[in-house]
């Protein structure tokens, strides 16, 4: 574990006693992001625990590097491996060059404010319709689960098949791949390739081509 981040573990423990069970403290190590998380309280939230991969925002936002003025996110839509839709922020840890070297999530399940929300709506008889909005963080508890779920999402939102995809196709999804940090994982090659139907020679060459084109 990186030594600077040694005094937030207090906060892990602080934060999840004030909120309380409904709320998930999560103390991420960006050191190794197969093994990101080295504090956790109120777990059952997310079914993480010490030792689970990082997300698929935190490995976009290393890939891009695209916070450097920016101190926190907060009150955006997260989802849990079970499928729990949560309300996350997370506080940027930089080291004395800016750069970051941690993160302090907070992930809340509103689900019961939200059911006593409904109940409320129901007595006044004026249901409101939510907007659904994409999850923006998704909380895997194994880094298979982080590498499959983010390549699926990229697959799914480009809206063909990988049977029916043509060569700048697949090229297209592994750039898509690439810019949300996805092959900073381990393996995430192999299961590129299977995914796309193409060797993993294939992956690192058109990997190569994206890599000279930027």
């Amino acid at each position: 574990m990186n030594p600077l981040l040694k005094p937030f573990l207090p906060l892990v423990d602080f934060l999840a006693d004030v909120f309380g069970e409904d709320v998930e403290v999560v103390l991420h190590d960006v050191l190794d992001i197969n093994k990101s998380v080295i504090a956790i309280r109120n777990n059952h939230i997310s079914e993480r625990e010490i030792g689970s991969p990082a997300t698929n925002l935190v490995l976009k936002v290393l890939k891009e590097g695209s916070t450097e003025k920016v101190d926190a996110m907060t009150n955006y839509q997260g989802l849990s491996a079970t499928g729990k839709i949560l309300r996350s922020s997370t506080f940027f840890i930089r080291d004395e060059n800016q750069k970051i070297i941690g993160m302090l999530c907070v992930n809340i399940d509103n689900e019961k404010l939200v059911q006593f929300r409904g109940y409320l709506d129901t007595l006044i008889n004026q249901p409101k319709q939510e907007k659904k909005v994409s999850p923006v963080e998704h909380l895997s508890k194994t880094v298979d689960r982080l590498a499959i779920d983010s390549i699926e999402n990229v697959i799914e939102a480009y809206g063909i098949s990988p049977e029916r995809m043509t060569q700048t196709e697949k090229v297209e999804i592994i750039k898509k791949l690439n810019e949300a940090g996805v092959f900073l994982l381990k393996g995430t090659v192999t299961k590129v390739a299977t995914r796309l139907s193409v060797s993993e020679a294939t992956v690192y060459r058109y990997l190569n081509g994206i890599k000279k084109e930027n």
